[in-house]
């Protein structure tokens, strides 16, 4: 059995200091999150990476629903004509969009896209819907996947189809629109922080990054631990961009014929690839608690002795009640060793030990993911001894996560600072706002604008490239 164990489970994870790249698709391919498939760019979600994304969706419809949105599903295929109706958006998406030109036998007489973003349909929707001011705001979002033709796909960051959701409102007038793009925001920096452990600069995209066809796009922008950025979600003011050519109106209270202002937000399973690379260590994934499958993992050690197995399964009911995310490891086809590398490598937050000793001492002997740091707490109160081990696991992330992040950003005021910084960090820089030195900074150091933080203190004059009076405070870096 232990060679088996050898050539079937301890493999070699890449460490993040030699190959970080590396590193990843080790951790991604070992802890058994998703598989290949025969379509280039397309993943199979596993059981246990599809748990992490229902428990990462969780957490956002239930603040979605509790701020007035309903779920709703449209159709995957979209007719050419209607990706037409607005220009900016089309040209946006046209080197990324799959088509469908033929059905059974017969070549179709209009090509129709497999959907990369579902606004065109909503708005085709949403211009029968919508007749008088009585019906707004209408806000609504999906859960489906959605196909985007990459060059260049790696599980989670960048895949050709992927998982999320996509949030569609209309609204009145601007000033409701705004604030719920703002909202919306707020919302998707709550999750990544609160239950991803994962923290975030949130802000405003520059012109040159902005979503196509939207007036004004926002994001929330998270560090991995090789100093790149990660886009982990964005919110959009349409304004009236679409429901113009699309002639979403309503009557208003006044008797006006109005045009609608809509907004669209999303994040994705891309928020996977956030967890994991702003977490992982060289033993495999460390899940914060909100986002595991499994809170804890019990393993019985010399369970035929005594009455280890009756005690652990007590202490599985007793968890299990409690509402923790609980396994009991009872295989006898593997040895200890085995199991303390499979749930450590997964990510479990807690392993729970329980042997002839423990039972005599009426203790389990825990092991936290995190820290890697072991102790007991007493069987007769297991269920609050976890929960709140659990709770420190969560913030110890986030923390961990939060000191990394700011020791790793830095103000800069010349393009040679701004290039070192860029080189495994961010640079907060002075920026004259123009999109020739958005595209030098790019082509000189490889970052691109993350986003402009809404706290606009200046803290220098001039921009960081040119030179001349600076407009805003921007975040630079190198991204996936």
């Amino acid at each position: 059995m232990a060679k088996q164990e050898k050539r079937d489970f301890v493999q070699h994870i890449t460490p993040r200091s030699e190959n970080f790249s590396q590193w990843y698709t080790d951790v991604v391919t070992q802890t058994d999150l998703m598989d290949y498939t025969p379509v280039r760019g397309c993943m199979a979600l596993k059981p246990y990476g599809n748990r992490i994304w229902e428990l990462i969706r969780d957490e956002m419809d239930t603040r979605f629903r509790e701020t007035g949105h309903e779920n709703v599903s449209m159709p995957m295929l979209i007719p050419e004509s209607l990706l037409l109706k607005e220009a900016e958006h089309v040209e946006g998406f046209a080197p990324e969009v799959a088509w469908v030109t033929q059905g059974g036998n017969e070549v179709l007489q209009e090509r129709l896209a497999i959907r990369p973003t579902s606004e065109t349909m909503f708005c085709t929707m949403f211009a029968k819907w919508v007749q008088s001011w009585r019906d707004l705001p209408l806000l609504y979002n999906q859960w489906c996947s959605v196909m985007r033709w990459e060059k260049t796909t790696r599980p989670f960051l960048r895949t050709a189809e992927f998982w999320w959701q996509e949030g569609h409102t209309v609204h009145a007038t601007a000033e409701e629109a705004q604030a719920e793009t703002l909202q919306m925001l707020e919302i998707y920096r709550e999750v990544c922080e609160d239950a991803l452990a994962v923290p975030v600069f949130a802000g405003q995209k520059s012109d040159k990054e902005k979503f196509a066809g939207a007036r004004a796009t926002y994001s929330v922008e998270a560090m991995m631990q090789d100093g790149k950025a990660l886009q982990a979600a964005t919110s959009h003011n349409f304004g009236t961009n679409f429901s113009e050519p699309f002639e979403i109106q309503y009557l208003d209270k006044d008797g006006a014929l109005k045009f609608c202002h809509e907004t669209s937000w999303g994040a994705s399973t891309r928020l996977i690839g956030a967890i994991i690379m702003a977490h992982g260590d060289e033993r495999g994934l460390r899940l914060p608690p909100r986002v595991a499958p499994l809170h804890a993992v019990i393993l019985p050690i010399a369970a035929h002795k005594g009455n280890v197995m009756e005690v652990c399964e007590n202490a599985f009911a007793q968890l299990k009640k409690a509402g923790v995310r609980v396994k009991l490891d009872d295989r006898d086809n593997v040895s200890p060793g085995w199991k303390f590398n499979e749930w450590e490598l997964k990510g479990v937050p807690l392993r729970l030990e329980i042997g002839p000793r423990d039972v005599a001492n009426s203790v389990a002997t825990y092991m936290r993911r995190d820290t890697l740091e072991k102790g007991t707490l007493p069987l007769g109160t297991l269920a609050e001894g976890v929960q709140g081990l659990l709770q420190e696991i969560q913030d110890s992330l986030l923390a961990q996560a939060r000191a990394f992040m700011q020791e790793k950003t830095a103000d800069v005021f010349t393009m040679e600072e701004l290039a070192q910084q860029v080189d495994g960090g961010y640079a907060r820089a002075m920026w004259c706002g123009q999109r020739a030195c958005e595209d030098k900074i790019k082509d000189e150091t490889g970052a691109t604008s993350r986003n402009m933080p809404f706290d606009q203190t200046p803290f220098a004059e001039h921009c960081v490239c040119c030179g001349e009076k600076a407009q805003y405070v921007m975040y630079f870096a190198k991204s996936y």
